[in-house]
């Protein structure tokens, strides 16, 4: 668990959890951290918050919920256990997914352990990155009632950017004879903004009065 190798694992695997098991703390938090005995280094930020986090429960960690099990079920559920069917319990105790410093570790343990890490690291590598993405509905205001709207609309959609798709679109009337364009779009939030759109949209400034925002829902 004291191996460099082992508190990368335990950092990244703490990545998007706050705990090692559930939501709460738990006995699972308490034996993973009285088997570290010290701070993770700071560059191990996920690791060092959750040690830190977990110390304040010293005191009461007899009363957390769980009960302690060996430190090898503990660690990442995408890993593939290669320990197979015919390995006893006391085998699968010996081997720590995170990087046990135990005196003696013998070699098939060793192997069988960075085999596991590096399964783990290979997946987690494989991925995808999280596109965020935001759907908008806009409203597009014309100067009268005699705009040609079906013009103001093939404007809107002449703008193109990676990261942007139209969807349908409406008219909607706003009184006194004249409709706005009510238009959808999906844009991918680090490629557009609504900044952006304003600006490109406004420029068509014979045909377009204003543009607002009159929806922003997150995917």
């Amino acid at each position: 668990m004291k191996s460099a190798a082992g508190l990368r694992v335990l950092n990244d695997f703490l990545a998007d959890k706050s705990y090692i098991e559930g939501y709460v703390p738990s006995q699972a938090d308490i034996a993973v951290f009285e088997a570290i005995a010290a701070p993770p280094p700071a560059d191990l930020f996920h690791a060092l918050r959750w040690y830190n986090h977990i110390k304040s429960y010293e005191k009461q960690k007899a009363s957390l919920p769980g009960v302690k099990k060996a430190l090898g079920k503990y660690g990442p559920a995408d890993v593939e256990d290669t320990t197979g069917a015919a390995t006893d319990s006391k085998d699968d105790d010996d081997i720590d997914l995170f990087g046990s410093d135990d005196e003696e570790e013998s070699e098939e343990a060793k192997k069988l352990r960075e085999e596991r890490l590096a399964q783990y690291e290979s997946k987690k590598s494989k991925k995808p990155a999280v596109v965020a993405k935001s759907s908008i509905l806009l409203d597009v205001k014309p100067w009268d009632d005699e705009t040609d709207m079906a013009k103001l609309e093939e404007c809107v959609r002449s703008i193109q950017a990676d990261g942007l798709v139209w969807g349908s679109s409406k008219l909607v009337p706003v009184g006194y004879g004249i409709k706005k364009l009510q238009i959808q779009c999906v844009v991918e939030d680090d490629k557009v903004g609504t900044d952006m759109l304003e600006e490109r949209i406004t420029a068509f400034e014979d045909y377009v009065q204003s543009m607002d925002v009159a929806a922003f829902n997150k995917i």
